[in-house]
């Protein structure tokens, strides 16, 4: 048994993100025979939720072809910045839509969420509320401030810690009404895109507005979107207005990458028995029905409810028994994003000038 021979067992294994052989990548960055199997791989930030997964899934190759043995798997950083994406030259590698047929099913907290979590693991992670009537991400985390615009026209946008957030929340005091009709939306949201220095990112997350509307056309218009994320509750009537939601992607050409059920049952902290008040398993079952993956359940946790309302999403987010079901459903999308690369691998893209 020799380098080769261990090289051989996981060149072809692909990259989560790009779908590529890792062998091709120069991600196999060293093997060594000399005092047991030891393999050190290199991942990108965007696949760092997939780390411990990837390790597993390498050591299982190696044992499957070499019996007996224990290889030690070490994970590296492996420098690859994104290219510049669309007409407008984000430079950005997975965007991606978190939608809803309806309000009220916890869009805005499941999009903030998935945002923390993917950063949480490593990634880059930027979140633009584009929910222009009713935008609530920047309450969730306790963001206010207005953004600045730099000497070259630059809007600045507000972090929480080291991720960009940029909504029309920051733009418009509290009690005032977005008064709209499409062509200023369309605007609105090119200009949160285009102009704002989101810096070299994994993954923007975008929460969209409730329902069918212009953002998901302009945001076809202007930007390829990695794929939605679709939020509905358990009960029927919720899963109706979700398969609206998964229409109006489907029309618009923006690929779906499996729904989400939150207020996914509920766990009495006083007598610890379950209670499933919206109904219990809708959209895994839909999800099965539409052909679609089901992404994960989130409960009803009133300490996470209290820390939205608070403006302390991200603080709460610090406990793991209540980010657990998040860090699952962060998985799952980057799991789903992952297939999608290796059943179509990603070609080179031509730079924006």
């Amino acid at each position: 048994m020799t380098p080769d021979d261990i090289r051989s067992a996981i060149a072809d294994f692909p990259d989560p993100e790009t779908g590529r052989p890792i062998g091709s990548t120069d991600q196999i960055k060293s093997i060594s025979c000399d005092s047991g199997i030891q393999v050190q791989v290199g991942l990108t930030s965007h696949s760092a939720a997939l780390k411990e997964e990837v390790v597993e899934q390498l050591a299982s190759r190696i044992v499957s072809r070499f019996a007996g043995q224990s290889p030690a798997i070490e994970i590296v950083e492996h420098d690859r910045p994104p290219a510049r994406l669309g007409q407008i030259g984000l430079r950005v590698k997975s965007v991606i839509a978190v939608g809803s047929g309806k309000g009220g099913v916890g869009k805005s907290t499941v999009a903030t969420s998935l945002a923390q979590c993917l950063q949480r693991f490593g990634s880059k992670v930027g979140l633009m509320d584009a929910d222009v009537y009713g935008p609530s991400v920047p309450h969730l985390l306790g963001l206010s401030g207005r953004p600045e615009v730099d000497e070259n026209k630059r809007i600045i946008p507000i972090k929480k810690g080291p991720m960009p957030v940029m909504s029309m929340g920051f733009l418009v005091e509290p009690d005032q009404a977005v008064i709209w009709r499409g062509p200023m939306l369309h605007s609105s949201v090119t200009q949160f895109l285009r102009d704002t220095d989101w810096g070299l990112l994994d993954y923007l997350i975008i929460d969209m507005p409730p329902g069918t509307g212009d953002v998901a056309l302009t945001l076809s218009q202007i930007l390829p979107l990695s794929g939605a994320v679709i939020v509905c509750t358990p009960q029927e009537v919720a899963l109706l207005d979700a398969v609206k939601a998964i229409a109006m992607f489907g029309k618009v050409h923006i690929p779906i990458l499996g729904m989400v059920e939150n207020m996914s049952g509920f766990q009495c902290p006083d007598c610890n028995k379950h209670y499933d008040i919206f109904g219990k398993g809708g959209a895994r079952d839909k999800a099965e029905e539409l052909q679609t993956p089901f992404l994960g359940g989130v409960p009803i946790n009133i300490p996470l409810r209290i820390a939205g309302d608070q403006g302390k999403l991200a603080e709460c987010l610090d406990d793991d028994a209540i980010r657990a079901p998040m860090d699952q459903v962060a998985r799952a999308v980057v799991r789903a994003l992952a297939a999608k690369n290796a059943a179509a691998p990603a070609t080179p893209q031509l730079p924006t000038l």
